[in-house]
């Protein structure tokens, strides 16, 4: 028979782990995670996970993880994959209106599948960029996300920003930080524009398409704003959890500090 090889991680290992790199009793925290990072070993799967973060932040903390449904949308503005213009009407009419507790995320990961389904667990009415909380300010960051302006100040990142959360990527980099959308709300910078978006909800009981006004996001410097965050403010923490790289940052200090750089380097 093989021998099996690499590291069992189990609750109180993560625990341990997340503990180490800063994770504090009482806090914040806005995760970003990929599963599969972890190792191989994981006794319990994605649940050890979800169960090694309540561990850490404990009965006083709070945990909110994104649940985005992307695809509760228009098909005329689908590209990833485009679908034929021939099935856009039957789409409209077809598609299941937002549900909180049915919609499923879309390539957010099975950790933030996992932790929005244990009892307890709430999630936000936005049919696009949902979040999912857990704990002492879970109503407060939830409640009354906007619809317009989905990852402004009405959102649960602006919640999170006046709690003075932080931010936990589990495995992934800062290309995967929502918290920087944030900091695009509040910077000026000339490319910045505004879209119209549409998803389908229930209003009164019926389905509606719904349009929401937002602004248009942009992914592409994140990568090399966090990389200046890291170097300028010395306020990331480096770290393991389980086999995955860990960084832990407070989410106020890096949205102050994006606003910025967006304003000076997004020309």
């Amino acid at each position: 028979m093989e021998e099996i090889k690499g590291h069992l991680y189990t609750v109180d290992t993560l625990r341990s782990d997340l503990v180490a790199l800063g994770v504090q009793p009482g806090k914040t925290i806005m995760v970003h995670s990929s599963f599969k990072s972890l190792g191989q070993w994981v006794c319990g799967g994605p649940a050890a996970v979800v169960l090694a973060l309540e561990g850490a932040v404990g009965e006083t903390g709070t945990i909110v993880m994104p649940t985005q449904s992307g695809d509760l949308s228009d098909p005329s503005g689908w590209s990833n994959p485009p679908v034929p213009v021939e099935w856009w009407e039957t789409i409209r009419e077809q598609m299941p209106a937002y549900d909180p507790e049915l919609t499923l995320p879309r390539m957010m990961g099975i950790i933030p599948e996992t932790f929005r389904k244990q009892h307890g667990t709430i999630r936000s009415g936005h049919p696009l960029v949902s979040f999912a909380a857990r704990g002492l300010h879970a109503e407060e960051i939830i409640t009354g996300h906007s619809l317009d302006d989905g990852l402004g100040e009405y959102s649960p990142l602006g919640r999170i920003y006046s709690l003075g959360g932080d931010v936990l990527l589990l495995g992934v980099g800062h290309g995967n930080n929502t918290s920087l959308h944030l900091a695009e709300y509040r910077a000026s910078y000339p490319a910045k524009k505004r879209v119209l978006n549409k998803a389908p909800m229930l209003v009164n009981g019926s389905k509606r398409w719904v349009d929401i006004s937002d602004i248009e996001y942009d992914t592409e410097d994140f990568e090399r704003l966090g990389a200046d965050f890291e170097r300028d403010m010395r306020l990331v923490r480096r770290g393991k959890v389980g086999g995955a790289d860990a960084m832990l940052m407070p989410q106020r200090e890096l949205v102050d500090y994006a606003v910025k750089w967006m304003e000076h380097n997004r020309k």
